[in-house]
């Protein structure tokens, strides 16, 4: 325990994480600086260059879905900052002074302007004692070569993290929105903690957090599903799926898929095709205008496997838009279908059978 301050607290860093941000970090400054060099000459000023980028490259490279390392964050915040710097540096020639004023100034305008990067305390220092080659540069520093270093550095960014399929620019999880038009909250916003409650506990926490505040609410919704399906890891979805599965083929005409709908009085139906494998789902939603075909009206089915967690269909079957899950073998055959009506009754019973009855003792 003596040096837990050294173990890092980053949540979901792992080797591979790592690995790839080094290589990320690599790639990245070596092409800024060598494409800054190209473009602005070689020569002593070049290393004040990319100086700040290498902390912007931290952040971009090892954890992309910072709000602190975001496009506007990274290029915003380096270029006020080192033009905040050299204001700072224009009017006041006491070094000790001016270091501190640029950088709390740098941290003021970055809030405002909503693009608060660490790096940018770095850019406003660099602009105050940057030397010769800063000072001959003047205003054109925090455009060139600061604003043209941060915005390099993000296009190579970018590029980097497309082929490793990462998320970015990070989006913030969008709160989901009630399908049927009415003023409700969805369905799965109406249990549990609320965004009240979020802001409750960060204004009792008082603390500044690192994390988009959609994505902390997405992050503990997640926890909470997480301990469910732990909890009820035993139910399976084939304890609880429909085994006789009503389904049609691709070539089914739309008016026979209607009628099986309603003479079955279910929502949904699985659509199969080459060699029996899964392609989709219809419903009346699908249907209701649809001609010719069910293939012309298929939409991408919700699946899981046998041995998943049934409770872990929650997310999916309370989404408004999903009526059933389809069971799928390794093959995209179909093994069963569990309905939103399956795994209510299913957690039902859990519920029952986790609660005592009046008067009971365990």
């Amino acid at each position: 325990m003596a040096f837990r301050l050294f173990v890092p607290i980053l949540a979901g860093a792992t080797l591979r994480e790592r690995i790839i941000a080094c290589i990320g970090a690599t790639i990245g400054i070596a092409l800024t600086g060598a494409i800054g060099g190209l473009v602005l000459g070689n020569g002593p000023h070049v290393p004040l260059l990319v100086a700040p980028m290498g902390a912007s490259a931290v952040l971009l490279f090892a954890v992309p879905a910072s709000p602190l390392a975001q496009p506007w964050s990274i290029i915003g915040g380096n270029t006020v900052s080192a033009l905040v710097g050299v204001v700072v540096a224009h009017f006041i020639h006491e070094t000790a002074l001016a270091t501190g004023i640029a950088v709390a100034l740098a941290i003021a305008a970055m809030s405002f302007t909503r693009c608060l990067h660490p790096p940018g305390g770095a850019a406003a220092l660099t602009a105050v004692l940057g030397g010769p080659a800063v000072t001959s540069a003047g205003f054109l520093f925090p455009f060139v070569p600061v604003a043209l270093n941060s915005m390099l550095l993000v296009t190579l960014g970018y590029g980097f993290h497309k082929l490793a399929r990462r998320n970015y620019p990070h989006l913030p999880a969008s709160v989901p929105a009630n399908s049927h038009g009415t003023i409700d909250p969805p369905a799965q916003l109406r249990v549990g903690f609320r965004p009240e409650d979020i802001d409750a506990a960060l204004g009792a926490l008082d603390e500044t957090f690192d994390i988009d505040r959609n994505d902390l609410d997405r992050l503990l919704r997640q926890v909470e599903l997480q301990a469910m399906v732990r909890t009820h890891k035993s139910l399976r979805c084939e304890d609880i799926m429909s085994r006789d599965v009503i389904s049609v083929d691709e070539h089914t005409p739309a008016e026979t898929a209607r009628q099986l709908l309603l003479d079955h009085n279910i929502r949904t139906l699985p659509v199969v095709g080459e060699e029996a494998r899964l392609a989709g789902t219809v419903g009346l939603r699908e249907l209701a205008l649809a001609s010719g075909t069910v293939g012309s009206a298929i939409s991408p089915a919700a699946t899981a496997s046998a041995d998943s967690a049934a409770i872990g269909l929650l997310p999916v079957l309370t989404d408004s838009r999903s009526h059933a899950v389809i069971v799928i073998d390794d093959d995209k055959r179909i093994l069963g279908l569990i309905t939103q009506t399956d795994l209510l009754a299913a957690t039902a019973r859990l519920q029952a059978a986790d609660k005592p009855w009046p008067g009971a003792t365990r």
